[in-house]
């Protein structure tokens, strides 16, 4: 008997007031506790991925599929059941200006679960301690933080419910090598204590070699690659070789 996987995108096309399609027949797969990263170049579709996985597009055709259930098929409480069981950390980490450390990590407990003020600051502030930040800075706010911290609490907000799925967007943009491993280091953390399944898409090889099980390259909406990071650099496939050589010249043309 095959196993069902946690998350499958099927023939999935999308494209945007008639132009060129963006995802043009995407077959894609992740077991449960399996972490993918997608890589590729800008343009190439890997935002929109993640994005009708989460319900916050539709595709045009085909499926996303969670454990065997096709999202768009499901409708009010199945689905809001089914999409509380996601976290998400956001590119910038989209932190609320106007909200407390604590209260931005815990913005979906009060608001959506219905979890007492004070119940919710308790969950909140072990949410920050499991991405090492202490419970001094709960009641700061994102201005006084630095870019890694704000991403620290985005990651403590995406696993302060325990998800089944995590989806990381470039989580590691905009922040310097050193930050960067170390967020890399907190999601593998994360993503292993959890047990959970998780879909990163980014521009950062480093960051894909670290926190990938599996490596899928997406180009003009389809995958034209998929292996471990260790095959990363012993395909010989055109648009792996041309996008971790970083060559001008290749089967990929560049856009400026």
């Amino acid at each position: 008997m095959t196993d069902i996987a946690k998350l499958e995108w099927r023939s999935v096309r999308k494209r945007f007031d008639g132009g060129a399609p963006v995802l043009d027949g995407l077959d894609l797969s992740v077991a449960a506790g399996r972490s993918l990263v997608i890589i590729g170049g800008s343009g190439q579709g890997k935002s929109v991925t993640i994005k009708v996985a989460m319900g916050l597009m539709q595709a045009d055709a085909g499926q996303v599929l969670v454990d065997g259930q096709n999202i768009n098929a499901l409708g009010g409480k199945a689905r809001r059941e089914l999409f509380s069981r996601i976290g998400v950390l956001f590119q910038g980490a989209a932190l609320f200006d106007s909200l407390s450390v604590w209260e931005n990590v815990a913005f979906r407990l009060i608001n959506a679960d219905g979890v007492s003020r004070k119940d919710a600051k308790e969950r909140a502030i072990e949410a920050l301690g499991r991405v090492r930040l202490g419970a001094g800075v709960a009641d700061s706010y994102p201005s006084s933080l630095s870019g890694g911290m704000q991403k620290r609490v985005g990651l403590a907000r995406a696993v302060v419910t325990n998800p089944e799925i995590l989806f990381f967007d470039e989580p590691t943009t905009g922040l310097d090598p050193i930050t960067s491993a170390a967020i890399n280091e907190l999601i593998v953390d994360q993503v292993r204590g959890l047990g959970c399944t998780a879909v990163s898409i980014t521009h950062d090889l480093a960051s894909a070699r670290t926190i990938g099980d599996q490596i899928a390259m997406l180009h003009d909406g389809k995958i034209v690659w998929t292996g471990s990071p260790a095959e990363l650099d012993l395909t010989d496939n055109p648009y792996v070789r041309q996008f971790v050589d970083g060559r001008s010249l290749g089967p990929m043309t560049s856009a400026v």
